[in-house]
């Protein structure tokens, strides 16, 4: 008879190379670089955003060595629009970390490959087996969700042990042969059949063996109990004008957008124009921006502050002395800064 996870891995397979994903550009690679780059940027971002993205950044970084050597705020302009900015400082880190510890050549195993910055052991374990044959476990969110399926794990997954048990699993499932194809067909049911609402049960090669299935009830895996209490956050942007300049401050190391450049931030509206009711020039309120980030939602009223042309130097000095440390920009140099992406919309 059978053994079940050698049935799952089969199918899942078998799958893979008769109905999965082939044509995507990191697939016609065994680049660690690219491969790398590509699970990267697949964090939390559907792949129709980040096909664009993965070849613009190619082109401008062409390998590792060219990642390494640029400044973070290019990098980070790369990036600009593409969300969850702490993954491209750790891109820039990582890049440097294997430049220095390694030559400039990935390491070749997943234990090596976890030990990089940003490279966590699902990310390390998914380079490791596309660009080296290695037989190691995925376990990013899609494959928690394929695999407590398949196999009805119900224990929660808020809790490590629980987590632990499931790498246990998802390890002793690996198939002896095909790793590549096993890993990918993991992605892409997870993708595009077992979807966390309405998965395509008929559609999906472990049908006939999915134990959440034969319950009836596959929405309720997997099991995560702790809930993220969404918080709600109040601020105003000063977008100050000068002609065609424009006053940006860089945000700091840490917290949201780091490192980013942005309009200067306010405690509130009221903060903003006691600050500038004095200043020369027009003012206008633009329509409120609502930006939603993982764990709040965030309302963020823009206000408009053109300056008068031919401004006295010494007026401008004691305007500047007021601002928070930044500096003046023109337009279309601002866009091609690093910028986050209801910024880069607004002054659009």
């Amino acid at each position: 008879m059978t053994r079940p996870d050698t049935d799952i891995a089969g199918r899942v397979i078998a799958w893979q190379r008769s109905h999965g994903r082939h044509a995507l550009p990191w697939q016609r690679t065994r680049d660690p670089y690219r491969v790398w780059l590509s699970e990267i940027m697949l964090q939390q971002t559907q792949v129709s955003t980040v096909l664009g993205y993965y070849e613009r950044f190619l082109q401008r970084f062409a390998d590792v060595r060219a990642l390494a050597a640029a400044p973070l705020d290019d990098v980070l302009a790369a990036w600009s629009g593409l969300g969850y900015y702490s993954r491209a400082r750790n891109l820039h880190r990582c890049a440097i970390a294997v430049v220095e510890r390694h030559g400039g050549e990935f390491p070749r195993s997943s234990a090596l490959l976890a030990e990089l910055p940003g490279i966590g052991r699902s990310t390390a374990a998914a380079i490791a087996a596309f660009c080296f044959g290695e037989r190691a476990a995925i376990l990013d969110g899609n494959v928690k969700r394929v695999l407590t399926r398949a196999l009805a794990f119900g224990e929660d997954l808020a809790q490590s042990a629980s987590e632990r048990a499931l790498w246990a699993r998802a390890e002793a499932l690996l198939p002896e042969e095909g790793i590549e194809s096993y890993t990918q067909g993991l992605m892409d049911l997870g993708a595009g059949v077992c979807l966390a609402r309405r998965p395509q049960c008929l559609l999906c090669p472990l049908q006939d063996v999915c134990l959440a299935r034969q319950q009836g009830q596959p929405e309720r895996y997997p099991v995560k109990t702790r809930k993220l209490k969404r918080g709600r956050r109040q601020n105003a942007l000063l977008w100050l004008a000068a002609g065609d300049r424009l006053w940006l401050s860089q945000r700091p190391a840490v917290g949201v957008w780091a490192g980013l450049w942005s309009l200067p931030e306010y405690a509130s509206a009221e903060e903003l124009q006691s600050l500038t009711s004095a200043w020369p020039g027009e003012a206008k309120v633009l329509d409120a921006v609502q930006h939603v980030l993982t764990h709040f939602d965030w309302h963020l009223q823009p206000v408009r502050h053109a300056l008068p042309p031919e401004l006295p130097a010494q007026v401008l000095q004691q305007v500047e002395a007021a601002l928070p440390a930044g500096r003046w920009v023109a337009r279309d140099q601002a866009l091609q800064l690093g910028l986050p992406a209801p910024i880069r919309k607004l002054i659009s």
